[in-house]
This record gives structure tokens, sequence and C-alpha cells, in this order.
């Protein structure tokens, strides 16, 4: 009976949640680079094939399209390097994920079909996401540039302790060489 209750205590239940969890980035990681690189080779094919068309212009609807595309596959990258980063470090890397949003942003602007500027919900709307998107990213990145050191920590998940600061007689020569500001 004891061994029956060992399964349904928080530590248990908190292991096989993230064992879970780990494997479905995995698969969905899997889904996003299969599915990326199909779209980049059929990318590419419409590419060569409207290169060897004759008379066809680049500028215009066809540019627009092809930029969009760019920028999509762009973003599922930045989406699958998200997985990654979360899969080795076990935390949410908001920087990427701030600049994944002002990719997906700028491309519904780059892709705006032609009359958008009669839609003014959509273009405030669109406004005010790169603005608050661009503050979101500022503030994130602004305690690491107060920061003196060149070499960033990863962010840490509840799940690991937080190191202990060493003594003073355990500081690393660098750190004893320059005191802080």
């Amino acid at each position: 009976m004891r061994s029956l209750l060992r399964w349904f205590t928080d530590a248990a239940y908190l292991r096989l949640a993230d064992r879970a969890e780990q494997q479905l980035a995995k698969l969905l990681g899997l889904l996003l680079l299969v599915v990326t690189i199909f779209a980049s080779f059929q990318l590419i094919i419409s590419v060569v094939e409207a290169m060897v068309t004759p008379n066809i212009t680049w500028y215009g609807e066809r540019l627009v399209r092809l930029l969009g595309d760019l920028l999509t596959l762009l973003i599922a990258i930045e989406v699958l390097q998200n997985l990654n980063s979360y899969l080795r470090h076990h935390t949410v890397q908001i920087e990427l994920v701030l600049l994944t949003a002002i990719t997906a942003v700028a491309r519904k602007v780059i892709v705006l079909p032609a009359g958008a500027e009669n839609k003014p919900l959509l273009l405030a709307g669109l406004g005010v996401a790169v603005l608050f998107l661009a503050l979101a990213y500022v503030l994130v990145r602004r305690p690491a540039r107060l920061t003196d050191s060149d070499e960033r920590e990863p962010a840490r998940s509840s799940r690991e302790a937080r190191p202990s600061p060493p003594a003073d007689g355990d500081a690393p020569p660098e750190s004893r060489e320059h005191p802080p500001g």
C-alpha cells in the first residue's frame, strides 16, 4: 500500500509532469522542424520556378508575398529556438519570445494588403503592439546592460537551487581585482 501511495506524492507527480512536458516539447520541436524544412523547400522551388518563368515582375504583390513567406519561416525558426532553449535550460527565454513576437508583428505590417489605410483600428492596434513589445524588450534587456559582466547567467527555473554567494576569501581572482562599482 505504501508503494502505491508513493506514486501520488507531490514529488512523483512533478517528476511525471516534467518528463511529459519535456517529451511533448521534443515532439513539437520535431514536428516544427519537419514543417519548416518542407516549407523552406517549397519556398525555394517557387522562387526558382518564378525565376525561370519569363515576364515575371518581382515588385508589388509577388515581393510582398515572398517577404511574408521568408518572415514566416524566420518566425518558425525562432519558435524552434525557443523550444530548444526550453529543453536545454528548462526556462523560457523571454527576450527570444519578445523578438519572435516583434518579428510576427513586423511580418503583419509588411504583408498588409493594399487599402489597409482604410482600417484605422487595425493600424492603431499594430502600432500599439509594436510599441508595447519594444518597451517590454527594453525593460527585459535593461538589467542585463546594468551588469558589469560580459557573460550573463541564464535564468533559473524554480526547481533549481540558487547558489550561495562565495565568502570574501573564496571569491575568484578576477572579482577581487575589480571591486564593484
